[in-house]
């Protein structure tokens, strides 16, 4: 599978693109204004301890309290019986070294630990655990064994003063001891900037601070498997080649200037993907469809096989339509960065074997996924039930906001509920006050109606008040606004 980066950067945001196989997988997107903190260390300070949730607000210097749960304060793997709880471990006022785990997402704050941690390409530093931990995507056994040894060798030959621990990371694979000690060295130098930080730096300001996306990107997506790294800032070009001479030597010949006329993300149509990723609908290229529907507390997928009617007979267009939409609904789940719950409505298949091919399918494609996915199996009434870490913004909440029209709902009342809710609103006003007359004023859908399907009724109404009613189109209301002027 051959791969490409693209990164198109603008004074107002940095968007960056992983296309395999001239197909875009992943987008990511930050604006200036409003960039991701995942990573960030921050000197905070308790603003609230909640006893009955066993979590606290801390203030970071941000908009919205941070949260933070009592087991991301105590020693990591507590046991139950000696967790303590929330009051006696933090006080309001307190100040408190944390980092951020989880962005801001929609009307939440930013979820932190005190479990601090540094990465760099091959390894991540943790200074206060002594764990030593490896990818579970590196599945060779003896690659695992040599590598765990390696950080050994590397810490006692080099008499390196680490009272931390490591977890190497999968670019690690196959890498050599000498690329793993400068990893680490650079590591423990970077962790000695941020501890002299931790102890001067005021309250609600950041000690260390995660590189900007263009580069975390080469750092952390970066494979055998790219070829090519285009960028079209030739300013910030030249910053990434620096950072891959002195991090990542060797893969500066893959980092290309992209001074072309035509915009990059029109390069394998990455600026149409992007717009598609941001519908309902997505089309399989056998006639078949995916539904995708976020909602508050999960995520639901429908499969349907569309205009797709097969060769041979149900069963076996219902096991080729489910083939590809779980291809499908693993690119989905990366390019949308769509996380927590997910439940999946494949077309119900008799065949047993057919579930396990399908199911298999899924987590084969699964598997190229950055984020931690589980999947637990198909359910009694047929469903794929799966979870995908969110430590981001979804594409849809950074790129759009809830439709000020419906309020998110995705519906409008049809104007003929609208013109039985303002005849209840008449009656309801003629009860309350003596008014002469009654001008309406709505959208010129609702009027329209009330001076023709509705008009019958309208006749009626004014003849049970005794009252004229009059109405006035409003070109700036939606479908759903009315008002009633008493006159």
């Amino acid at each position: 599978m051959s791969g490409e980066v693209l990164i198109n950067l603008t004074p107002m945001e940095t968007r960056v693109a992983v296309v395999e196989n001239g197909v875009l997988q992943e987008a990511f997107i930050e604006r200036s204004r409003r960039r991701g903190i995942v990573g960030n260390i921050y000197k905070g300070k308790v603003a609230r301890v909640l006893p009955g949730m066993q979590a606290a607000f801390i203030d970071i210097g941000l908009e919205r309290a941070a949260f933070i749960h009592a087991h991301e304060v105590m020693a990591p793997n507590t046991p139950a019986d000696e967790q303590v709880p929330i009051s006696q471990l933090l006080s309001e006022g307190q100040s408190l070294v944390v980092q951020v785990t989880k962005d801001p997402i929609g009307s939440k704050g930013a979820r932190l630990t005190t479990h601090l941690s540094v990465p760099s390409r091959f390894l991540v530093y943790m200074p206060d655990s002594p764990h030593r931990g490896i990818s579970q995507r590196i599945e060779d056994e003896q690659e695992r064994e040599r590598l765990r040894e390696l950080v050994e060798v590397c810490q006692t030959e080099q008499e390196l003063d680490v009272t931390g621990g490591f977890i190497i990371r999968t670019a690690a694979e196959g890498v050599s001891k000498e690329e793993l000690f400068a990893d680490m060295h650079f590591l423990l130098r970077l962790w000695r900037k941020v501890s002299e930080r931790k102890v001067t730096a005021p309250v609600g300001t950041v000690i260390y601070d995660d590189l900007p996306l263009f580069i975390r990107t080469l750092r952390d997506v970066m494979r055998d498997d790219i070829e090519k790294v285009r960028i079209d800032s030739r300013e910030n070009y030249l910053k990434l080649i620096d950072f891959a001479r002195e991090f990542m030597p060797g893969s500066e010949t893959k980092i290309e200037y992209y001074p072309g006329e035509r915009p990059i993300f029109d390069l394998f149509s990455v600026e149409d993907e992007i717009q598609k990723a941001l519908g309902r609908k997505v089309q399989l290229k056998s006639g078949g469809y995916l539904v995708i529907d976020p909602t508050e507390a999960m995520t639901t997928i429908d499969v349907n096989t569309g205009g797709y009617v097969g060769h041979r007979n149900l069963e076996e267009t219902i096991f080729k339509t489910n083939l590809e939409a779980a291809t499908a609904i693993a690119r989905q789940l990366r390019l949308r960065n769509l996380g927590g719950i997910i439940i999946i409505d494949f077309i119900d298949m008799e065949d047993p074997e057919h579930q396990r091919q399908v199911l298999r399918m899924l987590e084969k494609s699964l598997e190229r996924d950055h984020a931690k996915t589980k999947c637990t199996g198909v359910t009694e009434l047929g469903l794929v039930q799966l979870t995908r870490k969110r430590t981001r913004e979804s594409l849809e909440q950074t790129l759009c906001e809830p439709c000020p029209t419906c309020s998110g709902r995705g519906t409008l009342k049809t104007p003929e509920t609208v013109c039985y809710e303002i005849f209840r609103e008449i009656l309801r006003e003629e009860r309350a006050y003596n008014a002469e007359t009654y001008m309406v004023l709505a959208s010129q859908a609702v009027v329209d109606r009330l001076l023709d399907e509705e008009s019958a009724a309208v006749a009626d109404l004014e003849s049970f008040i005794g009252k004229t009613i009059r109405f006035q189109v409003e070109t700036h209301y939606s479908q759903e606004q009315y008002d009633i002027v008493l006159m």
